[in-house]
């Protein structure tokens, strides 16, 4: 049966908040959820760089949105500093905490914006904690926003009937994309997703969140799309992207440049949510940095070792498609082709 409430990952400050009275910042550990609703308390820059790189948060607008409450928590342990120790406790941080996972371009987006909003706090003489906590907490809704209104637009590129592959979890536009198809068109879509090894996202969290929205979910393991795609079972390729170029190509979870290819071998389309939009700092595929993780990564599934001791491994989190394998690129704007995305700043209201 069709659900009218929408999942726990849709809206960010459900998982994620500064708690100020007590300053903690509190985060959903997506490496437990759904089986465990676990929040981890951060109480320390550590704990915060920590959470985001042993992926106890996860996705770009999450992890960025944690590592923005991580400045306000710096800026609280260092307020009866002088303004210039403060200052530069928090420049340590924002570069620690840039490069726990390098690819996200909203990481960079927003530790950026906390440090702008903090060091005119501080030449206010205004404690930078509760600007950067309540510049933070207003890019959080913004986020929302803009979840929402991608996830809207990119429900009508999704016909009736159709069956959709999906890799990783595309995040909170997803949930949105499906719920605006199924629960408010009435269309008859069915979820495919991928397992995402090694952390399983696709098997725990995507599953999960389509389950909750009423929808058929058939689990796939990483090699089996080929064969998926070769008998004509998905009409539509739906996945996130982590950073778009302005080129139109885009970083995504290892794996989605091979069905990106597998796609456009079997005429489906391969639909984006782009959120909003790409990185002008970024302005091809090539300026896109690709985070290796620990290989020993790769060598667990679950938190069990599955090879044997003495192998070596290799975990890039990331690939790159490139622009030409893309149909269309949903964002909170509206629906861009992959070569028009750099317009997508004049579309803005």
């Amino acid at each position: 049966m069709l659900q009218t409430t929408l999942p726990l990952l849709t809206r960010r400050g459900d998982t994620i908040r500064y708690d100020r009275e007590h300053g903690v910042v509190l985060v959903l550990d997506r490496r437990c959820y759904p089986h465990d609703t676990v929040f981890v308390r951060c109480s320390d820059l550590d704990a915060v760089a920590t959470a985001i790189t042993d992926m106890i948060v996860q996705g770009g607008p999450p992890l960025a949105y944690v590592a923005g409450y991580g400045l306000a928590l710096v800026a609280r342990l260092s307020a009866h500093e002088r303004r210039e120790t403060q200052r530069a406790a928090l420049q340590h941080a924002a570069t620690l905490l840039r490069a726990t996972r390098p690819t996200a371009d909203d990481l960079h987006a927003v530790v950026g914006h906390a440090l702008h909003v903090a060091e005119t706090a501080l030449a206010q003489g205004m404690p930078a904690e509760t600007a950067i906590a309540d510049g933070v907490d207003a890019q959080v809704a913004r986020g929302d926003t803009v979840a929402e209104r991608c996830g809207r637009h990119a429900a009508h590129l999704i016909p009736d009937g159709a069956a959709i592959l999906t890799h990783c979890f595309a995040g909170a536009a997803l949930n949105w994309m499906l719920y605006t198809a199924a629960c408010e068109q009435g269309k008859t879509i069915q979820l495919y997703p991928t397992e995402t090894r090694p952390y399983l996202q696709g098997a725990r969290l995507t599953s999960h969140q389509a389950q909750q929205l009423g929808l058929k979910v058939t689990l796939l393991t990483d090699n089996m799309p080929g064969h998926c795609f070769q008998r004509g079972l998905f009409q539509v390729y739906v996945t996130a992207a982590d950073r778009i170029a302005m080129d139109g190509s885009i970083a995504n979870k290892v794996g989605t440049y091979q069905y990106a290819v597998l796609a456009a071998r079997h005429q489906v389309p391969f639909y984006v949510l782009g959120y909003d939009g790409p990185d002008p700092a970024t302005p091809d595929a090539a300026a896109i940095p690709i985070e290796e993780r620990n290989p020993s990564e790769v060598l667990m599934c679950a938190g069990v070792r599955t090879a044997p001791e003495g192998i070596g491994a290799f975990y890039p989190a990331f690939d790159v498609t490139p622009s030409e394998l893309i149909t269309a690129i949903s964002t909170d704007q509206g629906v861009f082709a992959p070569a028009d995305i750099y317009t997508y700043d004049q579309h803005a209201p």
